[in-house]
């Protein structure tokens, strides 16, 4: 097997903090495939962008960086450029701060195709179309005139993939590229990489947080804790025996889906097995009716249509009908495109529905964007936190000030008492006094996360809708959200709502579930049931799709 990348001894700091990398060392071999697994800040994304010659500005390095014999850290431009081009390539985390916003899909595509593999343009293109198809994206040769900003994240990132394999690389680096995306995607994306590296004997370096799919996909793994290499080992030996505490409590993180966690999953369907019709949708609230519960959700056959000049409609959302007790908490799953998010902004006021009646806590929801006063009202007790707390925290206020400022607009509370308020709901949410001051781009993801939970906090809302909100953090931090999404919820009283694609957080957080496939609720009911017992065949492939350790597959073949 050849070395492809033979990482030695790597230190690598920057002025005015200590090592950043300590001495880190591995391997990968032509036809192999390794993970890169800690938590965030650990080194992973420095220590594969290393492979590229991609360091910080003024960063000091000690050691090498071997791809292809040549080492990254002493290769001046034309030899990076070589490495960048044709032995190596990268699909990175974030797919928008990869491709140029204003040059179209086609172009960022066939651009190496022509100038590196000398092929023409009409040949390029072709080339392009096959590798979109073989990632999944459908009307591909569409898509070839579209810009960055005309596609969703899970779309760009598996354009981004296509990109990487387009370039036929000995060496793929991945840092985290199916992040934004679905399990069902997800599993269609790991077989195709899987499949294209033992095609070509590629060799594969995997940065991920979810380690079940590195089990999944990847032969050794190696754990990165502060810099520093605390494991490394064949995939099934480290996961199944770890011998450092670290790597323990990173297993241990893990989301599973839990069929016991409320109550026995046999027997037969419940009210909601039946898909879709506004009387089994009610399957939440119906039940909790019964029991003298009010429902703080009600939603009966809500549609929501886009409508596009020159072409058909859009319909995100089919007829979905549910309800959902006060208290209660609803787990909306299913792939990129379903409607999840659709129902989850037409829940928060975001957007309005085309048909269908909508009820909050009792007040009927108009069918048009609503008024200043009424957003202002509707906010008091319904706010939602996104996926991507950067986007949803002003860059230029201090994290204390954003969470007072609500605490002021709805609880009426002077200046002092607001900032007391602030510090109270930051400390419950783990943010310490010393990060008040500090703006979103100075902290990390996970506490980016949290400041956007006390900000919706803030408000006082009897209802929280979570879209996504911890699918791109690591298993570590993702398990003390999910931990702090439960506890805000029993001593707030609040009505969950959780959108994600995750079913094994969903079956930690919500009692119930909904399924969506193609704007269409297929499946709803308890979430123990759907998970344990599911009727619909979609239910059952997203169930399918989660990953597998390849010693599993292994004794299964």
């Amino acid at each position: 097997m050849t070395e492809l990348l033979q990482i030695d001894d790597l230190t690598l700091r920057v002025p005015g903090r200590g090592p950043l990398l300590h001495g880190v060392s591995l391997t990968v071999g032509s036809g192999e495939a390794v993970a890169l697994v800690g938590e965030s800040g650990s080194g992973k994304s420095l220590t594969t962008r290393a492979a590229l010659g991609l360091f910080p500005e003024q960063a000091s390095l000690t050691g090498s960086v071997r791809v292809d014999g040549v080492d990254t850290v002493t290769a001046d431009a034309g030899a990076l450029r070589r490495i960048r081009r044709v032995k190596a390539s990268m699909i990175f985390q974030d797919p928008r701060s990869g491709i140029n916003p204003v040059r179209t899909v086609g172009d960022f595509l066939t651009e190496t195709l022509v100038r590196w593999h000398g092929l023409s343009k009409a040949d390029a293109a072709a080339r392009a179309v096959a590798q979109l198809e073989q990632v999944g994206l459908p009307r591909a040769a569409a898509l070839l005139d579209q810009y960055p900003h005309q596609l969703s994240g899970g779309m760009l990132q598996r354009v981004m993939i296509a990109a990487a394999l387009l370039d036929e690389p000995e060496l793929l680096l991945c840092d985290e590229p199916t992040t934004a995306l679905d399990v069902t995607t997800q599993a269609g994306i790991v077989e195709l990489l899987r499949e294209q590296q033992q095609a070509r004997g590629m060799g594969m370096l995997f940065i991920t947080h979810d380690l079940g799919l590195a089990a999944s996909l990847c032969e050794r793994v190696v754990v990165l804790r502060g810099g520093l290499v605390v494991e490394e080992g064949a995939t099934a030996d480290v996961f199944r025996d770890p011998r450092e505490t670290y790597t323990r409590e990173l297993l241990a993180a893990t989301p599973r889906i839990d069929l016991d966690r409320f109550g026995d999953a046999g027997g037969a369907p419940d009210s909601a097995g039946a898909a879709g019709s506004a009387g089994a949708a009610g399957s939440a609230g119906a039940a909790g009716s019964a029991d003298g519960v009010v429902p703080e959700i009600v939603a009966e056959g809500i549609v929501k249509r886009y409508r596009i000049p020159g072409r058909d409609d859009v319909v995100a959302l089919d007829g979905v009908s549910f309800a959902l007790e006060r208290g209660g908490s609803l787990g909306i799953v299913g792939e990129s495109g379903s409607g999840k998010s659709t129902l989850a902004r037409i829940l928060v006021g975001l957007e309005e529905a085309t048909e269908g009646e909508l009820t909050i806590d009792g007040t009927v929801r108009p069918q048009r964007p609503l008024n200043t006063a009424e957003r202002r009202l509707f906010a008091a007790t319904t706010q939602m936190v996104f996926q991507d707390p950067y986007l949803s925290l002003d860059p230029r206020i201090a994290v204390g000030r954003a969470v007072s400022d609500v605490v002021r607009l709805h609880r009426g509370q002077n200046r002092t008492d607001a900032e007391r308020t602030a510090t109270e709901l930051l400390g419950r949410v783990g943010i310490l006094p010393e990060h008040l001051a500090s703006r979103p781009k100075g902290l990390s993801g996970g506490q980016r996360q949290r400041v956007a939970l006390a900000k919706a906090l803030a408000a006082s809302p009897s209802m929280l809708v979570l879209d996504e909100a911890t699918s791109a953090l690591d298993v570590s931090v993702q398990a003390q959200v999910l931990s702090l999404v439960e506890e805000v919820r029993d001593q707030f009283g609040l009505t969950i709502v959780f959108v994600s694609h995750d079913l094994a957080v969903v079956s930690r957080i919500c009692e119930h579930t909904l399924v969506m496939q193609r704007g269409i609720a297929v499946e709803q009911g308890r979430t123990a049931r759907i998970l344990g017992a599911p009727q619909d065949p979609y239910t059952v492939q997203l169930l399918e799709s989660r990953p597998q350790p390849l010693w599993e597959r292994e004794l299964a073949a």
